[in-house]
C-alpha cells in the first residue's frame, strides 16, 4: 500500500514520483535485484499490462507515464483521475 503525505493507495508502489519524476528513470533501469532493495517491491517487466502511474493531480503520473513508454513499458498507463478522483471514488 503506497502512503503518501496526501493519503494511501492499496497494492501501489511508490518509486518517489512524488516529488521528482527524474527519479523515475534510474528506478526503471535498476537491476531487479537493485529496484528489491530500494522500493521493497519486484521491479515491473517491461510487458506488464497494468503498470498505472498517478499522483495527487494528475501532471507528474502523466510524465511518468510517457517516461516509462519510452524506456519499453509498452503497458504503461496514467490514472488521469489521479488521486484526487481515486478517493471520491473510494469513499
Amino acid at each position: 500500500m503506497l502512503r503518501a503525505p496526501w493519503g494511501r493507495v492499496p497494492a501501489a508502489v511508490a518509486v518517489r514520483t512524488m516529488s521528482r519524476v527524474v527519479e523515475l528513470e534510474g528506478a526503471l533501469q535498476m537491476e531487479p535485484a537493485a529496484f528489491r532493495a530500494a522500493y521493497f517491491a519486484e521491479k515491473p517487466a517491461r510487458d506488464e499490462k497494468h503498470l498505472v502511474f498517478f499522483c495527487q493531480i494528475g501532471k507528474r503520473g502523466s510524465q511518468a507515464t510517457q517516461l516509462a513508454q519510452d524506456l519499453g513499458y509498452t503497458g504503461a498507463h496514467n490514472y488521469s483521475g489521479a488521486y484526487r478522483e481515486w478517493l471520491q471514488n473510494e469513499g
